[in-house]
């Protein structure tokens, strides 16, 4: 029944690297990458500065450790993410199981998803948190660049969830397509006699027509 959903009678091939980098996914892909790339390298190298308050270096955003912290960890995260799927998306032309294909495709749509979800609050708690520093050794450049491409790693997570649900949508509608009721026996053909007050048509009398009733006088054996 799933043998041509989700694409599969398409599998096979050789495969086309211009073609891939063309695709719109693929472009969100990478730029997905490139945005979580940005967020935690930025973190990393400037996200820690010496406050003329503490003799420690504390993250710029309102000397709040946990939101570094979390930018670098959906920052790898994504990152990882990326490359894998990435990978999944160069392969998946020569996948010609359906069950498989399907796997893939709900699992990108559940992790574009999640990270679009998890992006969202990295962007508005590192938001707030830069609106409340006040410390001039703080590099605003740089943490305005950690917001600015947080807030677009929700834009192309997001559309990377769309794209995912519309090939989802487009392999349950083959599914739907593929579906018959199955074969409804005809109906049973009509008797080849019909039934009357004497019988059946063609009902022959038995041989033994004498009337039992009467059997008629008794002839005893001649010895």
């Amino acid at each position: 029944m799933q043998s041509n959903a989700y694409g599969a009678p398409l599998a096979g091939g050789a495969f086309d690297f211009v073609s891939f980098l063309k695709k719109p996914q693929t472009i969100l892909r990478c730029l997905s990458w490139l945005f979580a790339i940005v967020v935690f390298a930025t973190i990393t190298a400037e996200g820690y500065v010496n406050s003329h308050m503490e003799p420690e270096a504390t993250c710029m955003f309102n000397h709040r450790d946990s939101a570094c912290g979390y930018g670098v960890g959906i920052g790898v995260l994504a990152f990882l993410v990326c490359v894998g799927f990435l990978v999944l998306d160069a392969y998946f032309p020569q996948i010609s199981n359906a069950k498989e294909r399907k796997y893939i495709i709900v699992g990108d749509l559940v992790f574009s998803g999640v990270w679009t979800f998890l992006w969202f609050i990295c962007f508005c708690v590192l938001a707030n948190q830069w609106s409340w520093t006040n410390d001039p050794a703080v590099p605003g450049d740089a943490a305005r660049a950690v917001v600015a491409f947080s807030f677009f790693s929700i834009l192309t997570w997001g559309l990377l969830s769309y794209f995912a649900y519309e090939r989802y949508r487009q392999g349950l509608s083959d599914l739907d397509r593929q579906y018959t009721d199955p074969a409804v026996d005809p109906p049973y053909p009509p008797t080849p006699y019909t039934t009357g007050s004497s019988g059946p048509a063609g009902y022959q009398q038995s041989p033994f027509s004498q009337n039992q009733e009467n059997p008629g006088e008794y002839q005893p054996p001649t010895y």
